[in-house]
């Protein structure tokens, strides 16, 4: 069965840190381009980051930038993103999707469910 499961959502203070973790089963995330996707309540979904796998490259929202890093450790099926000095407009859910290709563009394929990431004092 193909799925993407993410990870490592909670609860934040302003200024802390959280690392998600996208795992993939039943399919080899190698060939894809992978992206980290958000939506607030109320709002729309918006993309945070992308990993290419045809040569690593990265891209952010201006949003992140500086802030998130995204990564993939192809030998455990996984793409992660670090995400550093979260600010309580960071809060929503993330979702992880595989982009139809091995770049970061074109249409999305899998999608994961979404973990909730809450930025508050």
């Amino acid at each position: 069965q193909v799925q993407l499961v993410e990870s490592g959502g909670g609860l934040v203070q302003p200024g802390g840190s959280l690392r998600l973790s996208c795992a993939a089963s039943g399919f080899t995330l190698d060939y894809y381009a992978i992206g980290w996707f958000r939506q607030a309540p109320g709002k729309e979904r918006e993309g945070v980051s992308c990993i290419s796998s045809s040569d690593g490259s990265t891209y952010y929202a201006d949003s992140v930038k500086g802030r998130f890093t995204i990564s993939r450790d192809n030998a455990k099926n996984t793409v992660y993103l670090q995400m550093n000095s979260l600010k309580p407009e960071d809060t929503a859910v993330y979702y992880c999707a595989t982009y139809v290709g091995s770049s970061c563009s074109g249409g999305m394929d899998y999608w994961g469910k979404g973990t909730l990431v809450t930025v508050s004092s």
